[in-house]
């Protein structure tokens, strides 16, 4: 039987994930609203880029605003006649969350209050948000189960993502809102964020600066691609029910060195490496147990190999390298 089209809310949907999300709802018929402030993290260019090129030709409802304007957000959902909501919109970033504490708690916490607020209000059907696999802290135990205490995030980013997983449930126990937090294992692909480790790399190596390596290369990642993130997201969106957490990440463990290797071959350049020591609030591993989601019938399938190809395509057509 054919599902019935519904109405998708993405918050920071001009971003890297929220951005190819909308254009798989919207390549199976679903209609889209995004939010999304084009805020100056990193070049706005690249967030408009996103709506007018990857996604030209596509319809749908673009709002600039702050998930903290609770007036806007309430007109949004109002306005919209909103089904479903997926909430991506956040500070990011490990690092820079040590420089500004409070900016993130204000956007990762504050933001989601108000946006589970109004899911509540207006009877969402489903609501699924980004968590991050940095609530796993140090935690020595791998791979990284749902199951594990969580109690000991190591950044403020971590804390704020935690927060906002308690804050759902309580919304969850109290009003029997359905909703999930996704924890997200290191996105990369083609569209992605400046400040991202791929990025970063491809950047240097191409202008011939060294790429500054943690932990002297001794860092091991489960590298989700981002297709791979957004089948998933949707496959929770579509079927999970009550309060959950999920693990959304590849089913292979890299090593950075390794990553780093893909690159130079795509690349077709040798990187100069400057080995340093772990930076505060990084962790030497991450790796997903994705049982639980691979239970909605949802497995990843691209490698780094092929995944990292398709970033270096789109890096040297988009900045014209």
């Amino acid at each position: 039987m054919k599902k019935k089209p519904e109405k998708v809310l993405i918050t920071g949907g001009a971003g890297f994930i929220g951005s190819n999300i909308a254009k798989k709802l919207m390549d199976r018929g679903d209609r889209v609203v995004i939010i999304d402030n084009f805020n100056g993290y990193y070049d706005p260019q690249l967030k408009r880029d996103r709506i007018k090129k990857f996604l030209k030709g596509y319809k749908l409802k673009l709002y600039k605003g702050d998930i903290r304007d609770e007036k806007l957000v309430g007109r949004i959902f109002k306005t919209e006649k909103i089904d479903k909501v997926i909430h991506l919109a956040a500070m990011a970033g490990v690092r820079n969350s040590l420089l500004d504490p409070k900016l993130y708690f204000d956007v990762n916490v504050m933001g989601s209050l108000n946006l589970l607020e109004a899911a509540v209000k207006h009877k969402i059907k489903n609501f699924v948000f980004a968590s991050s696999s940095s609530v796993y802290g140090n935690n020595k135990k791998l791979p990284f189960s749902e199951a594990d205490p969580v109690d000991t995030p190591i950044s403020p980013y971590a804390a704020s993502k935690k927060t906002d997983e308690l804050i759902a449930h309580t919304y969850h126990h109290i009003y029997g809102l359905n909703v999930t937090a996704l924890r997200y294992f290191t996105v990369y692909g083609p569209w992605g964020r400046p400040d991202m480790a791929l990025f970063l790399f491809a950047d240097a190596i191409t202008k011939g600066r060294p790429i500054n390596v943690f932990n002297r290369g001794k860092m091991s990642r489960n590298f989700t691609y981002v297709d791979d993130i957004a089948t998933g997201t949707i496959a929770v969106l579509d079927k999970a029910k009550g309060y959950g957490v999920m693990n959304i990440g590849g089913d292979r463990e890299d090593t950075l060195m390794r990553y780093i290797e893909v690159l130079e071959e795509n690349l077709g350049k040798k990187a100069k490496k400057k080995m340093l020591p772990m930076q505060p609030g990084d962790v030497p591993k991450t790796v997903a147990d994705i049982r639980k989601l691979r239970r909605l019938g949802w497995k990843p399938t691209t490698r780094i190999e092929e995944g990292i190809k398709n970033f270096v395509e789109w890096y040297k057509e988009y900045y014209r390298v």
